[in-house]
């Protein structure tokens, strides 16, 4: 025990930090997941669920990322006297605490709701006294009395075994607290003598711990301080993670080069190295550009640029199948003409998943048709369409005993699924989205045909976040918006000041091959912005 207390003042206490996953306000679903290590920045999940696998994540890329347990640490425990650990006392007993012994694990305790994950480097005994601790990794006990007779005993006489690297278990740490505890066997180290007597070929390698890569550059692995070390080998392992997911989230690709540049500038200050400072301003920058475009993408404006678009259809998945919808009816409109256009568009809307859907007379009426019974009737005979009962039915129809229709190009089958590929719950959002562009106040005060609301249509898809008309605000051309509106091209001029009069466009210039301009505040909530 005297050599143990000496030995305090030469060694150092274990590492110890904490993933939390707390409620970001009252009331609210999202939560946020918080690391204690340096330069963890936190991360806002929208449910429990997402912010419970996020956090496992960001644990076990420590763990991978992190140097093994050190057998020569003191056990994180011994900070706090192993209060975590003390015995429960009954009623006529002092609470008697653990003693610390055994070798230095790496384990990880978490509370039973999941709200909570703590990685200690810490002795096998208050590891075992914890009852969800889980052991992911373990050293060979340091014999620290042993190292110091040898260092007052002869030369002849015999040195402390050589420690050998930690063994780490072979099966993924579980963070569940329902999960038995895996045993992590560890290898005996051979006696030094054996090891010189032994030949050369026989001897075992002494290897150097594995090096971090992050941005073609290898992290050196005497780097100093061990938190930065630490901080860019992790972060290397993010973004080749990043680059595996099949699904861009650019709010988190922001925090990474955040989280890179705060690094790299702390790299360039040890190593006093130019092109790491160079590396970090690029990653500021790039950071800055990927926070817009996802602020961009969500429909909302920076900070001090004004109030966020609040936007009827809100992704960008969801901008792409209303695309995609349009695109589907300019190849296979059944019939020509605008008003036909604009009906087909509305029917495979209701339709859409299924191919069979529900339309009742007011859906056809409120639409700025000259003759809507023949219309529907031609669709009929095409064999575009099918209804249950006469068009004069459907016409008549009211809400609560709507008319059954069917699409029998749009029903799916065994051998074709369709060609559309979003779900039951987007449909109607879909439906909702063109009947308010279609339906919108000023046009239909403005009594505008068909033909400008097909355009209308158009335009609002073709915008992007800002509302500039084309990609990169070039414009759109006018052959498309033509074939879209099925009008001819010398009448689109006109369609535009239609729009223009209706507080639709603003700055709009028709040429010979472009339209440009921008759509006006007021709509832009009705647009699905170009990505």
């Amino acid at each position: 025990m005297g050599v143990e207390a000496h030995a305090t003042n030469e060694r150092v206490t274990g590492r110890r930090w904490t993933v939390r996953l707390d409620p970001v306000g009252r009331g609210r679903a999202d939560v946020r997941v918080s690391c204690s290590r340096p330069a963890c920045a936190a991360q806002v999940l929208p449910s429990a669920a997402d912010g419970r696998t996020a956090a496992i994540a960001h644990l076990k890329a420590h763990l991978r990322a992190g140097p093994a347990p050190r057998p020569s640490v003191h056990c994180a425990c011994r900070a706090e006297e192993c209060h975590t650990h003390i015995r429960p006392a009954g009623p006529r007993e002092r609470p008697v605490p653990w003693r610390c012994g055994g070798a230095v694990v790496l384990a990880v305790i978490t509370d039973r709701e999941g709200r909570w994950w703590q990685v200690m480097e810490c002795c096998s005994r208050c590891a075992a006294a914890h009852p969800t601790a889980k052991v992911v990794a373990t050293a060979p006990a340091a014999e620290t009395s042993a190292r110091n007779d040898g260092l007052r005993a002869d030369a002849g006489a015999s040195a402390a075994p050589a420690v050998h690297a930690p063994t780490f278990s072979a099966i993924s740490p579980h963070f569940s607290h329902s999960a038995t505890a895996t045993a992590v066997p560890q290898q005996a180290s051979a006696p030094r003598s054996a090891a010189r007597s032994a030949p050369r070929s026989a001897r075992p390698t002494r290897k150097r711990p594995p090096r971090g890569r992050i941005a073609q550059r290898l992290v050196p692995h005497d780097l100093r301080p061990v938190a930065l070390r630490d901080e860019l080998t992790e972060l290397g392992e993010l973004f080749r993670a990043y680059q595996a997911r099949t699904e861009p989230d650019l709010a988190m690709l922001a925090d990474l080069h955040a989280r890179k540049a705060e690094a790299f500038n702390a790299w360039a200050e040890v190593t006093a190295d130019t092109g790491l400072r160079l590396d970090a301003r690029r990653a500021e920058q790039a950071a800055a550009t990927a926070r817009l475009q996802h602020l961009h993408r969500i429909g909302q404006a920076p900070d001090g640029e004004g109030p966020a678009v609040v936007r009827l259809l809100t992704a960008p998945a969801q901008w792409n199948h209303a695309r995609a919808v349009l695109a589907h009816v300019a190849e296979n409109a059944p019939l020509p003409g605008a008003e036909a256009r604009l009906l087909v568009v509305m029917v495979t809307l209701r339709t859409a998943q299924s191919g069979v859907g529900n339309l009742v007379g007011q859906d056809i009426k409120g639409l700025p048709l000259q003759d809507p019974e023949h219309l529907v009737g031609q669709l009929v005979e095409s064999g575009w369409l099918g209804i249950s009962g006469t068009v004069e039915e459907l016409i008549a129809s009211r809400p609560e005993s709507p008319t059954r229709i069917s699409v029998p190009s749009l029903t799916p089958d065994e051998d074709d699924p369709g060609p559309f590929t979003f779900g039951r719950k987007l449909r109607p959002k879909l439906s909702g989205w063109a009947q308010r562009v279609v339906g919108e106040k000023k046009l239909r005060k403005g009594k505008t045909g068909a033909d400008v609301r097909l355009l209308a249509l158009a335009l609002a898809t073709g915008a992007d976040g800002e509302g500039l008309l084309g990609p990169g605000g070039e414009g759109i051309g006018l052959d498309a918006l033509s074939s879209w509106c099925s009008v001819d091209p010398a009448d689109l001029p006109d369609l535009v000041d239609r729009l223009t009069a209706a507080d639709w466009l603003a700055e709009a210039d028709v040429t010979d091959t472009l339209l440009t301009g921008r759509l006006t505040e007021r709509v832009l909530p009705l647009g699905c912005p170009l990505t």
